[in-house]
């Protein structure tokens, strides 16, 4: 990954360069990504990260879509995150973003990899509702499955499979692992405390070492690979 670059900022919440208020900009944003050490994001991006903040900060506020309430911890705890996903992912045609909820990883992944066609699979009709418009909006070709993944037929797999705050992981695990297509990859969000546990799940898989999340203590990207 590229060094940090020496942008001058870092006095905003967070350490991010990210000012206090209801509205985050592009520059901000490009600014928290300089820091946190990873790569430049591409012309435009960052504008439809901020215009991403926006839509969910007016959707959260009636559908609690995440946690996350305040535009520099999304900018911090999602954003950077699932950049730092989408950067590690290999070449791929396909990600199916495995109960995307707000969408994350898989908005993300859309707006860095356009190369990669994303289906963001919510089972929440009110979630899937946000996740048309934030595609539309955002001019994503990105599809939307509105249903359980179980659902999906059999033979519908794709090369990279992600797993993030997953409800009923131990479910979701044994459904994530039948999308995943041979020789594909499955990345899971973990922490130290669910690592040893997930790696553990999924005995067909080769692991990687973990990648430590930028600016996280505690948290991981686990890659691993299903055999042919």
């Amino acid at each position: 990954m590229a060094a940090p670059a020496d942008t001058g900022v870092g006095s905003g919440i967070g350490g991010n360069g990210i000012s206090s208020g209801n509205e985050v900009t592009a520059g901000e944003i490009e600014s928290s990504v300089a820091e946190a050490g990873l790569n430049p994001l591409a012309p435009g991006v960052s504008a439809k990260f901020a215009q991403y903040l926006e839509l969910l900060l007016k959707w959260n506020a009636k559908l609690n879509l995440t946690a996350i309430r305040t535009p520099e911890d999304i900018v911090r705890r999602h954003f950077l995150e699932c950049i730092q996903c989408a950067q590690l992912i290999p070449p791929v045609a396909s990600l199916l973003d495995f109960g995307s909820g707000a969408g994350f990883p898989g908005i993300p992944v859309a707006l860095l990899r356009p190369e990669i066609s994303v289906t963001l699979g919510e089972s929440q009709a009110k979630k899937a509702a946000f996740l048309r418009e934030a595609t539309r909006s955002l001019g994503l070709s990105a599809s939307i499955f509105d249903g359980r993944i179980e659902a999906m037929p059999p033979s519908q797999q794709f090369e990279v499979v992600t797993l993030r705050a997953v409800d009923k992981m131990t479910a979701a695990y044994a459904a994530a692992f039948e999308r995943v297509a041979p020789g594909g990859w499955l990345i899971v969000f973990a922490t130290s405390g669910t690592a040893e546990r997930d790696t553990a799940y999924f005995a067909p898989i080769a692991w990687e070492a973990p990648v430590p999340m930028t600016g996280m203590s505690d948290a991981f990207l686990l890659l691993g690979r299903k055999s042919e």
